[in-house]
């Protein structure tokens, strides 16, 4: 059975270490734990993972996150793998910072990523993994906050939910989303 987990994010060094970037740095950590790297592939960087006898298709697209529905459409159609088997990693301003929740489906809210693909999916209805990236910001200042870097401080905090984020992939891929939910989305 094939898997996608999808890591949305913006290429080149301007967007290292940003808000925005929280799904490449959960597929990065998920690949640092797993020993191997990230391939260079139509529209984006790609890995293979194994687990409980599964495969996950990890991607990062390099199409930008306006355009991130092109990637994920792509990979899903040269996989063969169905959308209730995509994951898609996403930052979310309206969650408190270091807070993970998954979701079955819902609105964009705004962000540009999920427009994208709801577009060119024609749907909400995908699993997304939300990564709270806070809201600290003044009014207006929204886009300088999202593609702002993290503080010492609150990387430390990303840092260490990385473990569980990777805990919470690989519960997607063996226990379905509904009792991902159940078990992981009250802390």
């Amino acid at each position: 059975m094939k898997y996608l987990i999808v890591g949305l994010g913006n290429i080149g060094e301007e967007y290292e270490n940003t808000r925005h970037n929280i799904g490449f740095w959960i597929l990065d950590a998920l690949v640092r734990v797993s020993n191997i790297s990230f391939n260079e592939g139509r529209y984006g960087s790609f890995s293979e993972v194994k687990h409980a006898g599964r495969t996950l298709i990890l991607l990062k697209p390099n199409t930008f996150m306006n355009l991130s529905g092109r990637a994920v459409q792509y990979w899903m159609q040269k996989e063969k793998i169905d959308l209730d088997k995509v994951l898609i990693l996403v930052d979310d301003l309206s969650l408190p910072l270091g807070r993970v929740r998954m979701r079955l489906k819902g609105s964009d809210a705004g962000h540009n990523g999920l427009k994208s693909i709801h577009q060119i999916l024609g749907t909400q209805d995908y699993v997304r993994l939300r990564f709270g990236i806070g809201s600290d910001f003044q009014r207006g200042r929204q886009v300088d906050y999202v593609l702002g870097r993290w503080s010492r401080e609150e990387e430390e905090i990303v840092n260490s939910k990385m473990e569980n984020c990777i805990e919470i992939i690989k519960a997607f891929v063996t226990m379905g989303a509904n009792q991902v939910m159940t078990k992981y989305n009250k802390s």
